[in-house]
Formats: structure tokens, sequence, C-alpha cells
């Protein structure tokens, strides 16, 4: 337990003042709880030697009333500031995991589910925020409070003294057995709250297509199971935790009873003061009912730790090495040497090399899993090549800062991913600092600004979630504008055109010759009319360049690109009989 206590300190370090304050708080609330037993012995004193009177009482209301108030103050502020440091830390660690996720290669997402990094992100750190400080307060407070009582009754008899401090180091034994007992099943129960989540992502995600093959059952199937056993897993760390603390309760109220025996049969044999049996007798349920409250929360205090392990496991995942750490490229010439790449044991490019002067643009054509866009995304450095070089201006591009690496691309993928935020907010957001009219002219560039300006509120129209009230085409060309306002060197478009009906395909051109004017280009493409006038076309398969060469010089080639071209041009003219 002492070493979750350590662990929550160090994972709150940011706001180990608000923590050591909330602390201090807490045992100085249980000094001036402590006072009411002065009080009571006060009373009890008086009355049975006969001393009662008028100034005992007031003294004892004296005493009382300090204790109300204390109690009542340091209770406000251990509040206070275990809930600020609470809520600071879990919202700080949540920025800290949003920051740690931009720095890993892309890898990192195809290893790890996104209900795993949703649940660190919400349900655990939501333990966190909510439970972590109620915890800290309780078990503390509980153990401190009761320290405080012990020593209270070894100064009044060491006998019962004695016997209460065996019974809060057994007390302290068996929520560290606690904590070691539901260990196990704690993380049992994390791994099914976390494949909840995956489970729940998955079903609403795709939920059109489960409807659309008619597979509701199977779906929702699948669903429950995952339900249930996220319910069963919290039943089986509940019963296990109650176990113990049945014991704990048995323990402690067994004791309660010895105590005010053993108390009563040292008055009775002569050898302990009236006021301090009638005192002992009172005090000995004060003891226990706050260990049993620190008891039964004990075992949420696994959770905790379970939540702060995952997190600092997150965060503890190395970062792309940044090498020379330049901030800024001197050219814009991309060179790609001998270049192998592959995910876990299968290979995706093997020995490709290329080069793309600045102001020049290349296509990458190929059949399906060839590796087009894994080349691209490695020339973006989203990956690591396995062996061989991407440079950028010369400069490995492992010797870049991550983040000044990407300003100099604008990537326009195939699927967009919009904000549900507003139009305007989803144009700037590579560029915030942009003003409202550099956005207008960006969306006018872009072919967007007569589907803007019908829209209810404009530029403030927000979009609603992947802004799915917007057509595939009115999407596209709102990536677009975006990576016009960015005006980074380099265009990097992945399919942008692949899913477009023809009603749009005409303004998506226009707007995607404008993002490319005086740009150096980087097209994956299947259809002919966007990699034709391609200064050079790379033709990859399996991943080797087979071809490269223009448009013009390929076809008199034959091959694989003459192929491609003569297949698109025949399904250009099929039609239903």
């Amino acid at each position: 337990m002492l070493s979750v206590l350590k662990m929550y300190f160090q994972f709150g370090s940011a706001y180990r003042d608000r923590l050591y304050k909330g602390l201090l708080f807490t045992i100085l609330c249980c000094l001036f709880e402590g006072l009411q037993i002065t009080a009571l012995w006060i009373v009890f004193s008086a009355l049975t030697a006969g001393t009662l009177s008028g100034q005992t009482a007031l003294l004892a209301l004296g005493v009382m009333g300090i204790s109300i108030a204390g109690t009542f103050v340091c209770s406000h502020f251990k509040s206070e500031n275990f809930c600020d440091a609470n809520f600071s830390m879990a919202g700080k660690k949540r920025a800290e995991v949003g920051d740690t996720l931009r720095h890993l290669p892309m890898g990192y997402f195809n290893e790890n589910s996104l209900g795993e990094v949703t649940s660190i992100m919400t349900n655990q750190l939501d333990a966190m925020q909510n439970l972590g400080g109620l915890l800290y307060m309780t078990i503390v407070g509980g153990l401190v409070f009761s320290l405080i009582v012990v020593i209270f009754l070894c100064a009044l008899d060491w006998r019962l003294g004695l016997m209460a401090a065996v019974t809060l180091a057994l007390f302290c034994l068996s929520m560290e057995l606690l904590q070691s007992y539901v260990r196990v099943t704690a993380e049992k129960f994390s791994a099914a709250n976390t494949a909840l989540v995956s489970a729940v992502l998955e079903y609403v995600r795709g939920i059109s297509v489960v409807r659309a093959f008619s597979l509701v059952d199977d779906a929702e199937g699948k669903l429950a199971h995952t339900v249930d056993d996220c319910r069963a897993q919290a039943l089986a760390l509940e019963f296990k935790a109650l176990r113990f603390s049945i014991l704990q309760m048995v323990v402690s109220k067994a004791t309660s009873v010895v105590m005010c025996l053993m108390s009563v049969w040292l008055w009775l044999s002569g050898s302990l003061a009236t006021a301090t049996c009638l005192t002992v007798v009172v005090v000995s349920f004060m003891l226990f009912s706050r260990l049993e409250a620190a008891g039964r929360f004990s075992a949420i205090l696994r959770n905790i730790e379970i939540a702060m392990e995952q997190t600092n496991e997150l965060l503890a995942t190395p970062p792309m090495d940044e090498g020379a750490a330049i901030e800024k490229a001197d050219a814009f010439d991309i060179e790609v040497s001998d270049i192998t790449f592959g995910y876990d044991d299968r290979r995706i490019l093997d020995g490709v090399s290329l080069s793309i002067p600045a102001g020049t643009s290349c296509a990458i054509v190929g059949p399906s899993g060839s590796g087009k866009t894994t080349l691209a995304r490695l020339i973006e450095r989203f990956w690591d090549v396995d062996s061989g070089k991407v440079t950028l201006g010369g400069h490995d591009v492992r010797d870049y800062k991550v983040d000044s690496l990407l300003q100099n691309f604008s990537t326009v993928f195939q699927g967009v991913f919009l904000f549900d935020d507003t139009i305007e907010n989803n144009i700037k957001f590579g560029s915030p600092e942009a003003t409202h009219e550099q956005v207008v002219e960006a969306a006018r560039r872009a072919c967007c600004e007569e589907f803007i300006q019908a829209l209810p509120n404009g530029y403030e129209t927000r979009l609603g979630e992947s802004g799915s009230s917007l057509s595939g085409g009115e999407r596209q060309r709102l990536s677009i504008a975006r990576a016009i306002l960015k005006d980074a060197p380099i265009v990097v478009l992945d399919e942008a055109t692949a899913n477009v009906d023809p009603e749009n395909e005409l303004e998506l051109q226009r707007a995607i010759a404008e993002l490319t004017q005086s740009k150096t280009v980087i097209m994956i493409a299947h259809r002919l009319k966007t990699v034709r006038n391609a200064d050079q076309i790379l033709v990859l398969d399996h991943g080797h360049i087979v071809q490269r060469g223009t448009h013009e010089s390929l076809m008199a080639e034959g091959g694989l690109y003459a192929d491609f071209v003569n297949m698109r041009e025949k399904t250009v003219g099929w039609k239903i009989a």
C-alpha cells in the first residue's frame, strides 16, 4: 500500500505541493477529530470523580467546539487540495499522452488497439481523477486517526493500547495482502474493460456495414459477450475483495468487543480507573469504524495502481528519434536510397531507390498492396525504414525534429478526417494563426466557397463527427483548402480523387491544381488523367520499382504500366447490356 501511495505522489509530481498540502490537512483533520476523545475523557473523569460542574462542561464543550471547527476547516482544505491535484494531474496526463502519441511511429497504432489508448484516456484517468483523492483521504485518514487513537489508549493504559496497536498492525497487513490477492483479478478486469471499449468503438464505427450485411445479431452477440466478460471480471474482483472486507470487519468488531470486556475486567479488578474504562468502551468502536472504511476502499486502490501503471507505460513508449534535431530544411529535394521496410515478418518494400527534385511531380502507381502508400509514408517519416535512407534537402529525415519535418509536407488523404468543429477551424487546423480572410481565400482556391455559403452559418457551421453532413467531394475539397492554407513546399496526394463522383471531380481537379502550383508533388493514383502529366512515374510491384519514366516513355516501353493504361481505357467503355 505504501508503494502505491509513493507511486501516486510520483504520478502527480507536477502538483506535489497540493498533494502534500492535502496530506497535511488530512493529518490535521484527524488530530482535530481526536480532540473529541479528550472531551469525552474530561466529562467521564468529572462524572466519576463527582466534580462535574459548569466550568468542566464548558471546558469539554470548548474542546468539542475546537474539534468540530478544526475538522470542518481541515476537511475543506484537504478536499480542495486533493481534488484540485487529481483533476489537474488527470488533465495533464491526458495532454502528455496526446503529445506522446503525436511523436510515436505509426507502427505503434498497428500493434496497439484504439480501445487500449481510449481506455487509458477515458476510463483509467477518469478513475484516477474521480477516486484517487477520495481513496487517499479515506485510507490515509483512517490509518492516521486510528494511530492517534492507539497513542491515546497507550497513554491511558499500555495493555489496552498494545492490543489496539497489534490490531492496527494486523489490519495494515491484511490491506497489503488484499492488494496482492486481487492483483491478477484486477488486471483481468482492466483488460476486460479495455476490450469492452474496443468492442463498443468497433460496433459503433461499423454499424453501417453490420446493417448492410444483415449481421446485427452476430455483431450484438460479440458485443454482448464482451459486456458479459467485463461484468464477470468486475464481480470476481468485488467478491474477492469482499472476502477480505468481511474478515477485516470480523477482526475489528471482535477486537472492539474484547477491548470492552478487558477494560471492564481491569476496572472490576481495580487496576483501571472508571473514567478510563468508560472512555475505552466508546473509543474502541470509534477506532475500528474508520479502519473498516479504509479497508473497504483499499480494494479499489489496486485499480488506481493499474491506471497509473498503464498510463506510465504508454508515456514511456520510446518516441521516434530526432537525431541532430534539424529544425529547417535547406532544400526540398527528396532522395530515397535502397530502402527496405516491412510489418512484422512481411516485407513491403525491398531495395527501393528514387529521386524527386524540388518543384517536380512524381506519380506512384501499381497494383493494390504493392507498397505505394507505404513509400509515401516513409518519405514523410510516419515510420522509420528498416535499412537504407530517406533524405530531404540532403539530410536524413531521421535527423529532423518530427514536427519540423512534417511542416514541409501537406498531405491529402483518400479518407478525409474532419473534426467535430466549425468549417473555419477545420480549414485552420494546420495553420491555427491564420486570419479569417486567409481561410476564405484558401476555401475559394479549393472551390469550397459555393457550398460553404449555402450552409446555414457559413464558415461557423459545425460539421458533426467526421464531417458527416457533407458529401465526399465537399469533404475532400475542405481537406485541400486545409493543405492550401498550410502552404507546405511538398504536397502528397494519396488517392485524393479515388472516391469522388463525376459531378465533383472537375472542381476537385481545379482545387488540386491550385494546391500543387509551384510545389514538389508526390501523387498516389489509379486514374490515368491524374498521373499522365507527372514529370516521372514510378511503377511499384511487390515492393520493387519495376518501371520508371514519363507517360510516353512507359507506354512505348510496354509492360505493367502500359497494361494498366490499356485496362483502364477498356473499362471506360464498359456498359450494362
